[in-house]
């Protein structure tokens, strides 16, 4: 079968738009990734979401987003995994072009979460985990992560300060990223002073609430992909080379490890294979980190860091400018912020850029191979994608 590849990429500032609709904010994007690619239009569009039912009262997303954005007729539709929706979408794009059933399909998140108030987006975040044996009950989103990240402290005997050094440095790269909803540098002070949402997490340890929307445009066949870069003056050719998809107890009382995001482990193990590389060859990566304890579990179960052992990694310095990996230069969900269902694109986005060497904000130091992992509710779903470099 052809390889997939992608060809262009647009995305919106994350932020509060209550003056914008998901519809504006998804077609500005998909206009800014055909530009991108020299105006090349799309087969099929695949758009990651999560809350339009709930927070927009709105399903029939897909073609309600491609008539808006001027492309009626089109094959289209939604796709949801919670907060994972952006790389299942990724998962369902790549497919469609593998297979050679599209040649070119748009694949996109969208998420409006702003103009609710603050229990309805709880509510709608908090749908991700169990409803009978979870939501019920009155867990919250955050509430479940705050178990992990306690769990985790007292297992592996680590204080509250270890896990302020991952926003800290968050919002030092965010400040350079013009899509970031948090494009400020902060203190280690500010962050163990900031508010508690649910005990031990506080205010800078969880991403904020935000709307966006981002497009990566795939095809299908390097000759084809080869063309459209000459056309738009470029030099690298960026394969999207696998994506992979797992999953876990969406309870998180039956896990086999509360410490281990199994979905992870399966979803990044089998994407490395397809890829035919091995890890230690993941030049740069964008990881979820929704929480602090998200992030560190992250490089724990992708096999960056060993168990137990990565607020000590990251507290001596490792995964930033210069290492192997460099981790999240856009920010991540923490600062970048976390427009639930297109997360998992704009990942997929910013390591495309990345590796082609125009990402607007604090650069990568010349990547070859890049990975994106995305999970949706308490690592209940995990897409991990592997984007290479051509020659």
């Amino acid at each position: 079968m052809d390889k997939v590849f992608i060809v262009g990429a647009g995305m919106t500032k994350i932020g509060r738009f209550f003056e914008r609709s998901a519809r504006s904010l998804f077609a500005e994007a998909l206009w800014k990734a055909i530009e991108d690619a020299g105006g090349l239009k799309p087969g099929a569009i695949v758009v990651g979401n999560m809350t339009s039912s709930v927070l927009m009262e709105q399903d029939n997303l897909g073609p309600l987003l491609a008539d808006h954005a001027g492309f009626r007729g089109l094959p289209a539709f939604k796709v949801e995994a919670a907060c994972g929706s952006g790389g299942a979408a990724v998962y369902t794009g790549f497919a469609l072009v593998k297979s050679g059933l599209v040649d070119v399909v748009a694949v996109g998140g969208v998420e409006k979460l702003t103009e609710g108030v603050t229990s309805e987006v709880t509510k709608a975040l908090a749908q991700a985990a169990d409803a009978q044996y979870e939501l019920i009950y009155g867990a919250t989103f955050t509430g479940l992560n705050a178990l992990v990240m306690r769990y985790y402290m007292e297992k592996f005997k680590y204080a509250r300060e270890d896990f302020a050094y991952w926003p800290l440095r968050m919002h030092e790269y965010a400040s350079y990223n013009p899509y970031a909803q948090l494009p400020r540098k902060t203190t280690l002070e500010s962050i163990l002073n900031s508010p508690i949402i649910a005990d031990p997490v506080r205010l800078f340890d969880a991403s904020p609430i935000g709307d966006g929307a981002a497009v990566v445009l795939l095809v299908r066949g390097e000759e084809r992909a080869r063309k459209i870069a000459s056309e738009t003056g470029r030099d690298v050719l960026v394969e999207l080379s696998s994506v992979a998809l797992a999953t876990d107890s969406v309870d998180i009382a039956s896990r086999k490890d509360l410490l281990t995001m199994e979905s992870t482990v399966l979803a990044a193990r089998e994407a490395v294979s397809r890829a035919d590389i091995s890890l230690r060859q993941v030049d740069y990566a964008e990881v979820h980190d929704a929480f602090s304890i998200t992030g560190y579990l992250a490089l724990e179960d992708i096999g960056f860091a060993p168990k137990g052992e990565a607020p000590k990694l990251w507290k001596e310095g490792r995964f930033g400018k210069g290492d192997k990996p460099e981790v999240n230069f856009s920010g991540g969900l923490k600062a970048r912020g976390h427009p639930v269902g297109a997360t998992g694109v704009y990942q997929v986005a910013e390591s495309y850029m990345q590796i082609r060497g125009d990402f607007p904000g604090f650069k990568a130091s010349s990547p070859e191979i890049a990975l994106t992992h995305n999970i949706g509710g308490v690592g209940t779903v995990t897409a991990v994608s592997i984007l290479k470099r051509v020659k």
